[in-house]
């Protein structure tokens, strides 16, 4: 058996998987699977030209029900035998999300798959995200531009996301042609390309991706729905200075997020307060914690810690066995979260204008 095995599923079926909980055989008495050699095939004769196509990367070791490696159509070569599950999957199998595009006059072709470590498992996530949110994306070298039309403020989410070769100079010019000035390098490769455009007058952030396990005990974080927290992070967002028409987009993309991926925000209150707050993105094994703050007056009081140990209890619930974030470099939440059983796994970098 492969070392893992693929489903085709557009970002909206994925979305209905998520609610579900599982995969589920719709006409057939099976799960249509694929090998990564042969996903091309069914991609081309079921989906062509779709652009909202996506790979859900499966561990065979997850799937949980049998796999029999059976003919496909009658057009098909005939030596080549698909996986078929007999049963549903749960959707905590799935490693990954691929976002699965064709190329224009050719169809699909074999992907490029990340890898399913830690830091594959990291690096894949908020890329996969963000091209299953946006509005457009334009191909650029090593990888493309997401532009997201309803939220234009947001900086995460109308950028050049780029994991393949490239350099300074192509990376600016990319820049200029999409009208997009942020960019984010993924992977420790791109060093010196972040520091070329530093020199080039670009102010640059260093980033580390971090990993844990997921697990333990819930305690009393909540998990409410995204205007609860609105009056909370747009005051957060105005105590740094963004300008207040800017803030209601910030809250907004969160709505967009939650179409494509199951996003749980989370409150700590005390005495009917909220004092502690975040975002989980659960997206099959893999859930990503974003923004865990604590309101000013209420820090040095363990808010943050007991958020953070029921956002891994949480995950866990869902089926996850990863919780993955980023912190800046050179800040101190990267060393809170160190003692706190995290692992840097994964290196990219923020190109924003000076």
């Amino acid at each position: 058996m492969s070392d893992v095995l693929l489903h085709l599923a557009t970002t909206a079926e994925w979305r209905e998987h998520l609610t579900a909980g599982v995969i589920a055989p719709s006409v057939a008495e099976f799960v249509h699977l694929s090998t990564p050699d042969q996903v091309a095939l069914p991609a081309n004769r079921l989906f062509a030209g779709r652009t909202d196509l996506n790979l859900l990367v499966l561990d065979p070791g997850r799937i949980g029900v049998e796999v029999r490696f059976e003919p496909g159509l009658p057009t098909d070569p005939a030596s080549m035998r698909f996986p078929h599950a007999y049963g549903a999957i749960p959707v905590h199998a799935v490693l990954a999300v691929v976002p699965y595009r064709p190329a224009p006059g050719d169809g699909f072709g074999t992907p490029v798959l990340p890898r399913t470590d830690a830091a594959g498992r990291l690096s894949a996530f908020e890329p996969s995200l963000l091209r299953r949110v946006a509005t457009a994306e334009v191909p650029v070298t090593g990888g493309v531009a997401v532009r997201t039309d309803p939220v234009p403020a947001s900086h995460r989410h109308n950028r050049l996301l780029i994991d393949g070769a490239t350099d300074a100079a192509t990376v600016l010019a990319d820049a200029e042609r999409t009208g997009l000035a942020r960019v984010t390098l993924s992977g420790a490769g791109h060093a010196a390309t972040a520091t070329a455009l530093a020199d080039a007058g670009r102010r640059v952030t260093a980033l580390v991706g971090m990993a844990g396990p997921a697990g333990g005990v819930r305690g009393r974080t909540e998990v409410v729905d995204v205007e609860a927290l609105r009056p909370t992070w747009d005051a957060e967002w105005r105590r740094y200075g963004v300008d207040d028409a800017v803030v209601a987009q910030l809250t907004d993309r969160l709505l967009l997020e939650e179409r494509v991926v199951d996003l749980r925000p989370l409150a700590l209150r005390v005495d009917g307060e909220v004092v502690a707050s975040a975002v989980l993105r659960i997206d099959g094994a893999t859930a990503d914690l974003d923004g865990l703050e604590v309101v000013p007056a209420h820090r040095g009081r363990g808010h943050g810690d007991a958020l953070l140990a029921d956002a891994r209890a949480i995950a866990a619930g869902a089926g996850c066995d990863l919780v993955t974030l980023s912190a800046a470099a050179d800040d101190h939440p990267r060393s809170w979260y160190a003692r706190r059983g995290l692992a840097e796994v994964h290196r990219s970098w923020e190109i924003d204008p000076s």
